[in-house]
């Protein structure tokens, strides 16, 4: 009778050590790795990359050239007062011959609305970032839109129209371009600012 006690109590000693090695060898692991935890809000911080990432092609259409679309401005008038708006129909023409076609950015900055005087750049539709508008160009398919210049000089930074100042009065060439092709532009367009 006293073997089974001494047995029962043994293995209960035993049981409670393993037990207790277990809890100090966790407290310890557990405190090794606490200077690891710090600075960890420094190491998981989410950052913004400088160029957004590049998607991934899923479709096997291609992308459109300066052989497969023609680009096309048509102002509203041909001047505007100092401080006014001037509206222009953009339109993306289908010239290609594949029957499969090709697709295109026509967002505000995939096909961009430049303005220039001279060399000098004066505004540009790409300045702040629109949404991405993909479209499929094939045989007979012309994509129209509208867009508007307010007569402000805009910066190679994001900035509402509002806070941008107006340019002098004079004369500005407008020009539709395709950022992905800069070789694929429309004809230039004479404004006057009056």
């Amino acid at each position: 009778m006293y073997r089974r006690r001494r047995i029962a109590v043994l293995v209960g000693l035993v049981a409670f050590l393993a037990l207790a090695v277990f809890c100090v060898y966790s407290l310890v692991r557990g405190a090794s790795l606490v200077p690891a935890w710090v600075g960890a809000d420094e190491r998981m911080a989410v950052t913004r990359a400088t160029q957004p990432p590049v998607p991934v092609r899923k479709s096997k259409v291609r992308v459109c050239s300066a052989n497969d679309i023609e680009l096309a401005l048509d102002p509203a008038s041909a001047s505007v007062p100092v401080g006014g708006s001037l509206e222009f129909t953009a339109r993306i023409i289908y010239t290609g011959k594949d029957p499969a076609g090709c697709y295109v950015d026509g967002a505000d900055d995939g096909r961009v609305l430049q303005i220039s005087s001279g060399s000098d750049v004066v505004w540009r539709s790409d300045a702040c970032e629109a949404a991405y508008r993909p479209l499929l160009m094939m045989q007979g398919v012309t994509d129209e839109q509208k867009m508007t210049w307010d007569t402000v000089r805009s910066g190679s930074e994001c900035v509402a129209e509002g806070d941008l100042p107006h340019v002098d009065r004079g004369a500005y060439v407008a020009q539709l371009v395709l950022k992905d092709d800069p070789k694929v532009m429309s004809k230039p367009v004479t404004i006057t600012v009056e």
